[in-house]
């Protein structure tokens, strides 16, 4: 697995990246097809954020964490980023053996009118439960997708009743 580790406001001792290295190895333990893990560690007045996003076949898995102290943000972050791909083992498992689990209904994020974030990712074609299933990794309520079976760009959302919603472009 490739880590990189990118800090803000903050140098990296070798005593953390170490640190950091350590628990995200523990990771390949569970998925060995891990390919790179991008770790942001930064620092905001007495607020220490820890950021990771773990790419694994082509999915995406992400998770924060604000603490007072960097070492427990990391701690926090890699605790929130086993149970996502527990989360994500056993999802493959069960779709192995043919089961269909109904989405949870997920909390409401709040929305904010300015565009505060701009991420750009590089996206495999997938089909429509590979696209739930990756939105459910991140957490999010939509998902952008590029379906496999159409060719056509596709949105994946989460519906008020906890059931999922597929926009596609009329043809």
């Amino acid at each position: 697995m490739n880590i990189i580790i990118n800090c803000k406001h903050m140098d990296l001792t070798k005593t953390l990246k170490d640190y950091t290295e350590e628990k995200l190895g523990r990771f390949e333990k569970y998925i060995t097809n891990i390919s790179e893990a991008v770790v942001t560690l930064s620092v905001e007045k007495y607020r220490h954020k820890a950021e990771v996003l773990i790419k694994v076949n082509g999915l995406l898995i992400q998770a924060e964490s604000i603490t007072g102290e960097m070492y427990s943000s990391i701690d926090e972050v890699t605790d929130k980023l086993e149970r996502q791909i527990k989360k994500y083992k056993e999802k493959i498992a069960s779709h192995r053996k043919g089961k269909k689990e109904s989405p949870s209904p997920a909390p409401q994020e709040k929305t904010v009118p300015l565009i505060i974030k701009k991420k750009s990712f590089d996206i495999k074609p997938m089909g429509v439960e590979e696209a739930a299933m990756q939105m459910d990794l991140l957490d999010k309520i939509f998902f952008v997708f590029t379906n496999s079976s159409s060719g056509d760009i596709n949105v994946l959302y989460k519906r008020k009743d906890g059931n999922l919603g597929l926009i596609e472009p009329v043809k």
